[in-house]
Parts: C-alpha cells; sequence; structure tokens
C-alpha cells in the first residue's frame, strides 16, 4: 500500500510540476518564445525549428502534467513526459547549458522511476 501511495506522489508531482511550466508559460506565449529563441541564439538549431518547439513546450507540459495529476493514460504521459525531457536535453546540450541539463537529468531519473514501477500507480484514472 505505501508502494502505492508513493507512486501516487511522485506522479502527481511531477504532473504538478509540469502543468505549473505550462501554466505560467502559456499566457505569456510569444515572450516565452522569443527569450527561447535568444537563448538559443549560439545554437547549430534552427530559429525556426526553436520558435515552433518552444511555442509546443507549455502546452505539452500542460496537456502531460494534467495526465498525470489525474492518472489519465499514465504509461502514455510518462513515456511523453520522458520523450520531453530528451528533447529538453537535447537541446541544453546544443548551448552548452551544463547546470540545465543536470536538472532535466533529475527529471529523466523521476521518470525512469515512474515508468519502471508502473505496477504501483493504483490510484488513477487508469483504474476506474
Amino acid at each position: 500500500m505505501n508502494k502505492n501511495i508513493a507512486y501516487f506522489l511522485l506522479r502527481v508531482s511531477m504532473g504538478v510540476n509540469l502543468l505549473g511550466h505550462g501554466i505560467a508559460r502559456i499566457p505569456k506565449l510569444f515572450v516565452f518564445a522569443e527569450g527561447m529563441i535568444k537563448g538559443f541564439e549560439k545554437s547549430w538549431l534552427p530559429q525556426s525549428f526553436v520558435y515552433l518547439f518552444s511555442t509546443a513546450l507549455p502546452f505539452l507540459e500542460f496537456i502531460i502534467g494534467g495526465m498525470l495529476i489525474l492518472g489519465l493514460k499514465t504509461r502514455l504521459a510518462n513515456f511523453a513526459g520522458a520523450g520531453l525531457i530528451i528533447m529538453l536535453l537535447f537541446g541544453s546540450s546544443t548551448v552548452e547549458n551544463w547546470e540545465s541539463m543536470g536538472i532535466q537529468m533529475i527529471y529523466a531519473l523521476f521518470f525512469y522511476v515512474l515508468i519502471s514501477r508502473t505496477e504501483d500507480n493504483c490510484y488513477a484514472l487508469d483504474h476506474k
């Protein structure tokens, strides 16, 4: 039972984190996107790609976060979250932002736990 509660709390914590990122960024979407473009000026990534990704990112964070909070299609949400972190890691590496990569690796570790312990996911809409 404790492992089910622990899974629930970790899943919801990751969900709140991602949802919060999305909620904070969506109202200022274009300011956020312009900031990302500025942050990636030294990257070899095309600015149009950075702009497209940065305008999609808050919506992805919002959706994945909401799914994790509710426990809705949890497996898919965990894989989507892990994939999102991999994309962020890749982007951070192109500008040599090693500090951000360290934080992103912590997120990757949390997604590893969530994915590898899926059998502990009892308190979720998936089980209703």
